[in-house]
């Protein structure tokens, strides 16, 4: 015993109930003592007692009903089956610590099925979320006077019920205006995009000041809205480690909003204001001989070393950080290089990049990147509330890029950094027995410590969970290693089972290790300085394409209004930065109406003229999703034929050549077996009808499963095919 604190052996012993979350993969069932086995992500064994009051529901998305499944729990606990299971741990019991399962989360029916990866499973949820925000802040789609953003506000609560505070905050009208273009982009949706343009031009109008002589547009951190309708303008920021000054993650993400709806429409003078702040970025921000960009600059002087910046407390003079270097990244950059194609965005791309495979790796002093800097790039590890701590989501987010920028300029020392990153992060900053990654660590471990202790608590971010699970869902769709699908998947279980609020809608800010929200503060909140819609809809967005297009080879639809002239009538559609011949165009409709003039490879439509927006809806496909048809059988005037990959109009012919066969071989009824038929056009239903229509031959369909089976029900001229052994 220690007597001067009174500590001995027995100090710190589990004598006590408490509840907890297992995440893991069943390992067996046994039905005498009703107990399922279960093997963590990193391995080790729990086992889990069922009870009489055991509830077990679905995974359910944003928008859907309660699926209860606790009738059939027992007989889904197959082997290898992902479940999340919550309960209380009753210590010192049955040789060791007993636990009993209270809830149970299934991620699909069948024991490889994950509903999370269904093709539009992240189209859904990002939709949900844009409605959640437009009943929060203008009272729903085309409600009232429609989208009028004198009366948004920047604090909502967590059923999206406005407060009493009178601020509008840039970067956060500037997040939900990068959301609601993103439900247009993946969804289409008339309301979405309107009220994005409606808050683009609000914002630039109220919140963007242009100096002409300077060729440079800056924001202000926000404006008061007066109660006789008059508003304040604040320009210095009013938040934490920032206060007054002009941060640069503040500047980028005042345009994430209109450069995504930049991409979408085209408007010439959202490019102006975006060009404008990046020569404020180039101008003010940019240190041009040492490298990287400035973390703030003083309000009156934009200057990055001014005394006034190290006042009241704050050391913000001469100094560098991930923010001001990285962020330029995901939040404009890459979409303004999408929508336009221009070198120079690449240019300043690579630079960001390059700048943080020179600076960020610090592996000699810890597994965690060195985020803080001082102009010099030499370390700052007594800043504010980071110290020397890292942020779990930051080095996601670097892996998460550099393998984005490694697509556009290839270079050994991006997946470098971004493999050791992934390589690192499970056994530092995730939870190995609930799923998720914490959010801020200590970045070096005191004697004696096996854990990097977590600086606040054990709170997981929605905005961590986001950059976790595209960090490795790109790492595996790019380089096909089995741990970043696994790294993929269960970060992905985690944020839909227990981010989403299913009961009043939207993400919730934090929760705790175990999944229960974390409701104290602003974080209670689905509105606030830090939250809006942009890193929902980001992973919504991305998710979908790197899922679609990288990984599971599903065909993507997008949406797109250029004005008239937009982009010189030639609409770049590409989703992301993803290697050269991963991906191309399938078909596009414009206004409704199928339309041909399009690079499949490029990315590129060429537009019609027009003296109105049109309409642009590209379904984007796996370049190696091609079309095969085989005719395997000519016996007794029974022809078979096997269908593999995609049916389009383009790749009709080839099934038409095989039917010229067929028929040639005096074949009077042919079965095309869907079995291995990814995607069916409906134009391709309406022509095996006028096929039928005009032949001496009937035509069977079988073995459809997915979008196939679905479009073949979906079609009013099903009875015009003889459809046998159903659609299943």
């Amino acid at each position: 015993m220690n007597p001067a604190i009174g500590l001995d052996d027995q100090v710190n012993q589990i004598t006590f109930t408490f509840s907890d979350l297992v995440a893991g993969y069943v390992t067996g069932y046994d039905p005498d003592t009703d107990t399922v086995g279960l093997r963590t992500s990193d391995g080790r064994p729990f086992a889990a007692r069922l009870t009489a009051t055991t509830v077990a529901e679905m995974l359910r998305n944003l928008g859907e009903a309660y699926v209860d499944a606790g009738a059939q729990l027992r007989g889904l606990l197959q082997p290898g089956r992902f479940i999340h299971v919550y309960g209380v741990f009753y210590p010192n019991e049955d040789n060791g610590t007993g636990f009993e399962a209270k809830h149970v989360v299934l991620f699909g029916k069948e024991a490889d099925e994950y509903r999370f990866e269904s093709p539009d499973w992240w189209q859904r949820q990002v939709r949900a979320i844009a409605d959640f925000y437009l009943l929060a802040e203008f009272g729903g789609a085309g409600a009232g006077t429609g989208y009028d953003y004198r009366g948004y506000r920047t604090d909502l609560s967590m059923l999206g019920t406005k407060t009493q505070t009178i601020r509008q905050e840039t970067d956060t009208i500037s997040r939900l205006i990068y959301g609601l273009s993103t439900a247009y982009l993946l969804n289409g949706g008339q309301a979405y995009l309107d009220a994005a343009v409606a808050g683009a031009e609000y914002l630039i109008e109220h919140f963007c000041a242009v100096d002409r002589s300077q060729r440079i547009a800056y924001w202000y951190h926000a404006i008061d809205v007066l109660p006789d309708g008059g508003e304040r303008k604040i320009l210095a920021s009013e938040f934490g480690d920032d206060y007054n000054a002009i941060p640069c993650y503040e500047q980028i993400y005042a345009v994430a909003g209109l450069t995504q709806v930049y991409r979408i429409t085209g408007e010439p003078k959202l490019r102006e204001i975006i060009d404008l702040t990046i020569n404020l970025f180039q101008k003010y921000f940019r240190d041009p001989d040492r490298g990287g960009y400035y973390s703030h600059i003083d309000p009156v002087t934009f200057d990055p070393r001014s005394p006034a910046l190290d006042t009241d407390g704050h050391t913000n003079a001469d100094r560098k950080n991930w923010n001001s270097v990285g962020d330029h990244i995901p939040a404009y950059l890459i979409n303004l290089f999408l929508a336009t194609g221009e070198q120079r965005y690449a240019d300043m791309l690579e630079d960001c990049c390059d700048t943080v495979v020179g600076h960020f790796p610090d592996y000699d002093a810890s597994p965690f990147v060195q985020e803080k800097f001082f102009g010099d790039w030499s370390k700052d590890q007594s800043y504010g509330q980071q110290q020397n701590r890292a942020i779990v989501g930051h080095n996601l987010k670097i892996a998460w890029n550099l393998m984005r920028m490694n697509s556009l300029r290839p270079k050994d020392s991006y997946v470098a950094l971004a493999t050791r990153i992934a390589d690192l992060m499970p056994s530092v900053g995730a939870d190995p027995q609930r799923g998720g990654w914490y959010d801020m660590v200590e970045r070096v471990t005191g004697s004696g410590e096996h854990f990097h202790r977590l600086v606040w608590h054990d709170r997981k971010a929605w905005w961590q969970q986001e950059q976790g699970i595209l960090a490795y869902l790109i790492l595996d769709g790019l380089l096909h290693r089995p741990e970043y699908a696994k790294q993929a998947r269960e970060g992905a279980a985690f944020y839909n089972a227990w981010m989403l609020d299913t009961g009043a809608g939207g993400v919730y800010f934090n929760v705790l290790a175990n999944g229960i929200p974390f409701e104290l503060g602003g974080e209670r909140s689905k509105g606030s300085h830090s939250m809006a819609m942009y890193h929902s809809a980001e992973l919504g967005f991305l998710a979908a394409v790197y899922g679609n297009l990288l990984r599971r080879e599903e065909p993507l639809d997008l949406w797109f209004q250029p004005q008239p002239g937009a982009f010189g009538a030639i609409l770049r559609v590409a989703p992301d930065l993803l290697p050269p011949g991963r991906t191309q165009i399938l078909q596009v409709w414009i206004n409704g109406h199928e339309h041909h003039d399009f690079d499949p490879d490029a990315l590129t439509v060429t537009l019609p003229h027009a003296d109105q927006p049109q309409t642009v809806r590209v379904r984007m496909t796996p370049a190696g999703l091609a079309f095969s048809a085989d005719l395997t059988s000519t016996d007794g005037g029974r022809a078979d034929i096997s269908l593999d990959g995609t049916l389009s109009l383009n790749t009709l012919p080839i099934l038409h050549a095989r039917l010229d066969e067929a028929r040639q071989a005096g074949c009077t009824a042919i079965t095309l077996d869907a079995a291995d038929l990814i995607h069916l056009d409906s134009a391709v239903v309406r022509d095996f009808a006028l096929t039928r229509q005009h032949s001496d031959f009937t035509i069977a369909v079988i073995n459809a499963t997915g979008q196939v089976a679905a479009q073949l029900r979906d079609s009013e001229l099903i009875q015009e095919l003889a459809t046998t052994g159903g659609p299943r």
